[in-house]
């Protein structure tokens, strides 16, 4: 097994606990591995501006990915890479959200828009579209509709909720732009995650955990499944591979 240098942490039900805190052992855990030069980056499915405090709470020192990959940002707030939706498609989405009947978000890069939209769409640069529903029979006609729709990213950060990015994006892409950047590769990387927009950097990553609440498909493909969010599952993790 490839020594560890990367750990990559998803954000909702997984790095936080359900009151969205992060608890004292997982923090003291990451405290750790930084204090072993090892890059803990946040790869979550949030905008930049909706994680940003938490990487200051923990100190980090390298890398955020946001909204599923669509972004990469240093600590520093350098935006280092861009992925957007096309605007066209993001009020095609909206609209069919309000013909179906579910509760819409839509990251751009000036913010998020919740169940509401601009009064032009075409003033904005879109980075995600997600929707939310509690009857599957809503969220199974939205997926059907989007999968119409050529080459869009479609996955969840919840079992109740659909998220779309553009073609290609995912966090597993933009662990690879980082790894390229740190100089390691994919093996040095141990990424945990609770849901589908997690999948992929889960399978690629040279350890892959998923959390004790996450998704069985999640768990299906993952190298080891540690505790839940609210049982310090990062914590544990971190400490059987990395410390």
């Amino acid at each position: 097994m490839a020594e560890i240098k990367l750990i990559a942490l998803d954000m909702d039900g997984t790095l936080l606990n359900t009151d969205q805190e992060v608890s004292a052992r997982t923090e003291e855990a990451i405290t750790k591995a930084l204090a072993k030069d090892i890059h803990v980056v946040l790869s979550t499915g949030r905008g930049f501006r909706a994680c940003y405090p938490y990487a200051e709470q923990l100190k980090l020192t390298s890398y955020l990915i946001t909204t599923n990959g669509g972004e990469i940002w240093t600590v520093g707030k350098e935006l280092l890479d861009q992925h957007l939706h096309d605007t066209a498609t993001i009020e095609k989405l909206y609209n069919l959200g309000l013909e179906v009947g579910v509760n819409m978000w839509m990251i751009s890069t000036e913010g998020v828009f919740r169940n509401e939209a601009p009064e032009d769409f075409y003033d904005y640069k879109w980075l995600k579209f997600g929707c939310e529903s509690t009857d599957q029979d809503k969220l199974d006609i939205m997926i059907k509709e989007i999968s119409h729709y050529e080459g869009l990213e479609l996955t969840n950060s919840l079992p109740t909720n659909v998220e779309v990015n553009p073609p290609g994006v995912s966090k597993a892409m933009a662990l690879h732009f980082v790894c390229d950047k740190i100089g390691i590769t994919m093996d040095n990387v141990m990424a945990c995650g609770d849901s589908l927009n997690d999948i992929k950097m889960i399978q690629e990553a040279g350890i892959g955990v998923a959390m004790g609440n996450a998704q069985e498909a999640i768990k299906k493909v993952a190298d080891f499944v540690t505790d839940s969010n609210n049982d310090d599952g990062v914590a544990k993790a971190i400490g059987k591979f990395v410390l």
